[in-house]
């Protein structure tokens, strides 16, 4: 087996460790963090399955960026959704048989990319043009568009211009699940693009926890989206408060 073959199961198995247990320390981190004051944004729910019912439309459908900026939420929605798309076509890869409902996808699945490419560009093009956005722009930010745009890119290039192995491809990532190692195509054009596209994705997995990307699982930690609006109806305490008077000398 090359030795390209070798350093890329190797990047994936640390990428893939990494981002687990970056995902677990954070999302433990933000469990444990303390609301101390009740602050759902109002107009808010009143029980908790309307909070859960806002969550649902906060998470598929970004209501409050709709409300807020229609533009944003065009460029944002277009490039979620279609990263979404792309994704799941991409379980084409893990999976022998494949889903029938991938299959069914994926022919039209690969056009979704050139959307998320677009939408990505959108956004970028808000923290360039937009002043009070590229005041508040720092480095990292358009180093993650720029990353993500560059897998976007190097996948639409192998689909549409230079193409790789893709059953050599399969049998690389089943190989790596079943811990069989099988080797990677190399030696075209394609391949080089693909070795990129490969590279480029450890890279997010390991960054992903550590970045800004991380709003994905911190959206249902906000307690101006998770909390009910009740605090006429029910004294708000949070946990350490009540700790700190359970002490208290009575």
């Amino acid at each position: 087996m090359a030795a390209v073959s070798v350093v890329y199961g190797v990047l994936f198995y640390l990428a893939i460790a990494v981002l687990l247990f970056g995902l677990i320390a954070k999302i433990r981190q933000y469990a444990k963090t303390p609301a101390p004051l009740k602050i759902p944004t109002t107009p808010a729910p009143t029980t908790r399955a309307g909070v859960g019912l806002r969550m649902f439309r906060e998470v598929v459908f970004f209501e409050s960026l709709f409300k807020s900026n229609k533009w944003i939420w065009i460029f944002g929605y277009m490039f979620h959704f279609s990263m979404l798309v792309v994704l799941l076509r991409h379980l084409r890869y893990f999976t022998d048989p494949v889903w029938f409902w991938v299959v069914f996808i994926s022919p039209y699945a690969a056009y979704f990319g050139f959307l998320m490419v677009a939408g990505l560009a959108g956004l970028w093009a808000r923290r360039v043009l937009v002043d009070r956005v590229r005041y508040i722009s720092s480095p990292s930010d358009h180093l993650m568009l720029l990353l993500i745009i560059s897998i976007g890119v190097t996948g639409l290039s192998m689909k549409f211009v230079w193409h790789t192995d893709i059953a050599m491809l399969k049998a690389f990532f089943i190989g790596l699940m079943v811990f069989n190692w099988q080797p990677l195509p190399v030696g075209f054009t394609g391949d080089f693009i693909l070795l990129i596209h490969l590279f480029l994705v450890v890279l997010l997995m390991m960054v992903f926890a550590f970045s800004k990307l991380l709003h994905a699982p911190g959206v249902f930690f906000s307690p101006t989206r998770n909390q009910v609006d009740n605090p006429r109806e029910r004294r708000f305490i949070a946990d350490w408060a009540a700790r700190l008077d359970a002490q208290k000398p009575k």
